[in-house]
């Protein structure tokens, strides 16, 4: 992911402000960049994780998570869900947790990937080029606020 890739998924993310970024991995440019705009940040991953300074990490597994018959818990208390180049099998179940808890969910998938989960499509173009952003808002709206 490019700076200006990044500056532009922050740009949209930051009308947020609690989100949720499952899956974090290694790549803790956007979550930063969150934080440095003054969104609160949680991040989850099933391993643990070094995450940036002001970024809350929580050790999760969104299957797991989605699969219990509870409510999804504090880490999920948030404005929005959103994972970045997610694979096809986790869109549903980050997708149930996040409008279980009353979140939207936003997402970038790995290269041609289609959502498996109704989204509205919104495209960031950066200098980089275009990136697509899967949105499915927990309301069911198309609205883009």
């Amino acid at each position: 992911m490019t700076r200006r890739t990044t500056a532009a998924l922050a740009d949209y993310l930051s009308r947020y402000g609690r989100v949720v970024e499952v899956g974090i991995g290694r790549r803790t440019d956007v979550a930063a960049t969150l934080v440095d705009r003054g969104t609160e940040v949680t991040a989850t991953d099933v391993h643990p994780r070094p995450v940036p300074d002001g970024v809350r990490f929580v050790r999760d597994d969104i299957v797991v998570r989605a699969e219990r018959d509870a409510p999804p818990g504090p880490p999920y208390a948030v404005d929005a869900v959103y994972a970045l180049n997610l694979p096809p099998e986790l869109h549903r179940p980050t997708r149930d947790v996040a409008h279980a808890a009353g979140a939207d969910f936003l997402f970038t998938t790995l290269g041609g990937d289609p959502p498996t989960v109704p989204v509205e499509r919104v495209t960031l173009d950066t200098e980089a080029g275009v990136e697509t952003l899967y949105v499915s808002r927990h309301d069911g709206s198309k609205t883009v606020r």
